[in-house]
């Protein structure tokens, strides 16, 4: 399964196997099936979005049959990524009756989460297009789920915000407060060592001590389009710059026309609803 969908951090089999686990119980039984479908039987099965969406997670949801029907044949009518209108076809597959029935809610749960995400992020992203800004996820995702669902946000034309707490360090008002001061935070951070330091700033006249301390990100939380105006002349490009904090599709353009480097918004996969992708089966 793995050379289907590889995805560095995320072990495909074992999330397979873990999410089936948490459907089928202690005795690893459908009963449902079990009792009403012949152990025989053969379904042909079609999977379509009812709306227009973005597609992620395709090779995942194709996982689910597998591992349960090693057999199974699939014919991908669509790929991650892609933007089909509504009533579009997107996998097709024939296999074993039980099986298929037995992994439809796992995959179905999991296009359908990643989908949403993928479809809210491309609305976003095409409402900055033109501006030069770029749209950033955040941390605000489903424990256990995060490299899924930043996955999905990039098939939806997003770029990776941090992965996690390891890979650069973001200075906010709580680690200000123990520090005593911007200047000072800052300057612990780079003294160990660490290249990346992204600074929480939401005043203005904390953007000069950040920067003169070794900031080498400005994250510029919760300013209005005018104000993040100001402060993106005032930065004149020595280090990125990142609007947050309240960001909505109906303020986002604003915003993005400030001359800002990124724009992070935490509703991209905190608050994305699901796609409506449905799976009829008929016996082959």
């Amino acid at each position: 399964m793995s050379g289907i969908f590889d995805l560095p951090g995320f072990a495909l089999d074992a999330f397979v196997r873990a999410t089936l686990a948490e459907d089928l119980g202690p005795d690893a039984r459908d009963v449902t099936s079990e009792a009403v479908i012949p152990a025989d039987a053969i379904f042909e099965g079609m999977m379509d979005s009812r709306d227009a969406v973005t597609l992620a997670g395709l090779p995942i949801a194709a996982a689910f049959f597998r591992h349960l029907d090693p057999d199974v044949e699939i014919e991908f009518l669509a790929r991650d990524g892609d933007r089909v209108p509504a009533g579009t076809d997107i996998m097709r597959m024939k296999g074993k009756a039980r099986a298929m029935l037995t992994a439809e809610r796992s995959a179905l749960n999991t296009v359908q989460h990643l989908t949403g995400i993928a479809t809210m992020t491309r609305a976003y992203v095409d409402r900055i297009m033109g501006t030069g800004a770029t749209l950033l996820d955040t941390r605000k995702t489903i424990p256990g789920l995060r490299v899924l669902e930043k996955y999905a946000t990039r098939m939806g034309g997003a770029t990776n915000h941090r992965m996690g707490l390891w890979d650069a360090a973001m200075i906010k008002d709580n680690h200000v407060a123990v520090a005593g001061s911007v200047e000072e935070a800052v300057r612990r951070a780079a003294a160990a060592g660490i290249e990346r330091i992204i600074v929480e700033v939401d005043r203005v006249d904390q953007i000069e001590p950040a920067l003169a301390a070794g900031a080498t990100h400005l994250l510029l939380d919760n300013m209005d389009a005018p104000t993040l105006r100001g402060a993106v002349t005032l930065v004149g490009g020595r280090v990125p710059t990142e609007a947050s904090g309240g960001v909505m599709l109906d303020t986002i353009r604003a915003k993005a026309e400030t001359g800002i480097t990124y724009i992070s918004v935490g509703r991209l996969t905190q608050s994305a609803p699901a796609a409506d992708i449905g799976l009829d089966f008929a016996y082959a």
